[in-house]
């Protein structure tokens, strides 16, 4: 297989991203989104999923990235989803069996690392979105995954996905929730003391921080150039 092609699948809690990458990782097909189907069990993702991409190339092989812990191919968790339905779920193996074609699944701040890190240090990830996803590069190489966002960040005892979540922004506002988020990194930077973060997801658009070289704001499209990287040479 000389250029195979990857189909690259980005599911979140609130919407489905999807696109077909060449063998250097650039887009070349449309960029698709479609509204996560509710309930969102494993057949209706499936189901959008394909309905997605009919009009797409021809691809050789899959890459997911999913809102939860993964082990494997298998779904342990997926807190933003149907949850329980999800539990015990082989993703990859229901993705070959449906497309015909090998899938690998990460944990979706993990894929949207892949995307945009520089391999220099020590590097965070931090998605915003339906909930608040993590991940972390020593030199470009993924460490094992941290669920940071079910650790308990308030006196409340609230998690990162209670506090900075969809539902946290859209009770609070923008300006106290960029409060929230400025807390969120002190605590991160205290605690693993990263060179550089990146902010994406859907409300990285909403960051209104003061600027500063250690914090970056990425495209949403960047966990779909990730899917590159879980097929290497």
């Amino acid at each position: 297989m000389p250029n195979p092609l990857t189909l690259t699948i980005d599911i979140g809690g609130s919407g489905i991203k999807t696109a077909v990458l060449d063998l250097k990782g650039k887009i070349i097909s449309k960029f698709l989104r479609v509204k996560t189907p509710q309930p969102a069990t494993p057949q209706r993702i499936l189901k959008a999923i394909k309905g997605l991409i009919i009009s797409f190339p021809k691809y050789d092989r899959i890459s997911v990235g999913f809102p939860g812990v993964v082990a494997g191919s298998t779904i342990v968790t997926a807190p933003t989803l149907a949850n329980k339905s999800w539990q015990g779920f082989d993703l990859g193996a229901a993705l070959q069996k449906e497309f015909g074609r090998p899938a690998r699944i990460l944990n979706d701040a993990d894929l949207h690392g892949l995307g945009v890190i520089k391999g220099k240090g020590l590097e965070l990830v931090v998605t915003l979105g339906t909930g608040v996803g993590t991940a972390c590069f020593w030199e470009g190489k993924l460490l094992p995954h941290l669920e940071l966002a079910h650790h308990p960040v308030s006196k409340k005892g609230e998690t990162y996905n209670e506090y900075l979540g969809d539902k946290a922004l859209e009770k609070i506002g923008k300006k106290h929730w960029n409060k929230r988020l400025k807390r969120v990194l002190n605590i991160l930077h205290v605690l693993m003391r990263y060179d550089t973060v990146y902010l994406g997801g859907g409300n990285a658009r909403r960051v209104s921080l003061k600027k500063n070289k250690n914090i970056k704001i990425v495209s949403n499209q960047a966990a779909i150039s990730g899917g590159k990287a879980l097929w290497p040479l």
